[in-house]
């Protein structure tokens, strides 16, 4: 059996107000939606530069919840992009929440992370220099094992 793609699929509160948030933000378009005569989402597809997320309201008849308030996350979606200062800064101005501030990691990246105002946890980076795995191990073994860690 071949696996041709992996598709992250979320679940919100306000699926219409989650689009448009991450179309403000992210600069995802559209692909489609399925809705309801009542108005709830029960599948809608943003491409996000090529790669889909796929989201619909929460569906409790059939065990699909948004996260709940508050709860640690269990799930972080990683974005690569030029700029993540930028990215984040726009976010926040959307409504994010910020759970830590871009800074240059020990891996090659400038990174940090939010939640969105639907509760999904989001690290949004861009790359500042090429490590190879080895000098990654050795850079994390490092800061593991220096005091305060």
């Amino acid at each position: 059996m071949a696996i041709h793609e992996l598709f992250a699929y979320i679940h919100v509160k306000g699926a219409e107000e989650a689009l448009a948030f991450y179309i403000s933000v992210f600069g995802a378009t559209e692909k489609f939606r399925l809705t309801e005569p009542g108005g709830r989402i029960g599948h809608a597809e943003l491409d996000f530069g090529g790669t889909t997320l796929m989201l619909s309201d929460e569906f409790p008849e059939c065990g699909v919840a948004a996260p709940a308030q508050g709860a640690a996350a269990s799930v972080t979606l990683h974005l690569h992009v030029d700029d993540c200062d930028a990215l984040i800064a726009r976010a926040l101005q959307a409504g994010a929440t910020l759970e830590m501030a871009a800074q240059d990691h020990f891996y090659g990246e400038r990174s940090g992370s939010f939640r969105d105002p639907f509760g999904h946890r989001w690290s949004v980076g861009h790359s500042i220099e090429t490590v190879t795995p080895e000098e990654m191990q050795r850079r994390y073994t490092a800061m593991m094992e220096s005091p305060g860690t």
